[in-house]
């Protein structure tokens, strides 16, 4: 599998992006490749997907991604999926739960899951 071109920093949401977030730089399957089965695991559809909404892979490919500081993470939640950060971060501890997000995801929402307990530990 050959990696794709990192993206264009200097991309600002326009039209010719091909989607939610897709312009992910950890060269994994982005959320428009994902939703029509054609996923780095060989397409399937619902395999693909492992029965996760578009929603809930736009927000995964979302923590994939490396972002420069949270205004930027922020200012792409609020374009490109339409919520606010606020209900991004619901869905998102939400996802973590998710047995179908470990399965589509596991190196992210291990990761994730990690960052949250050290979080629940501090506290």
């Amino acid at each position: 599998m050959t990696q794709p071109a990192e993206p264009d920093p200097t991309s600002n949401g326009s039209p010719s992006d091909s989607g939610p977030l897709s312009n992910d730089p950890a060269g994994s399957a982005t959320v428009d490749s994902a939703a029509d089965g054609s996923a780095a695991d060989g397409g399937g559809g619902a395999a693909a997907t492992h029965g996760l909404s578009e929603r809930d892979l736009a927000v995964l490919a979302a923590e994939r991604r490396g972002w420069p500081g949270p205004g930027a993470k922020e200012r792409a939640i609020r374009e490109r999926l339409g919520i606010s950060p606020t209900r991004y971060y619901q869905l998102l501890n939400a996802l973590l739960d998710d047995p179908r997000a470990l399965r589509h995801d596991p190196v992210t929402v291990n990761r994730l899951r990690r960052i949250r307990e050290a979080r629940r530990a501090r506290r």
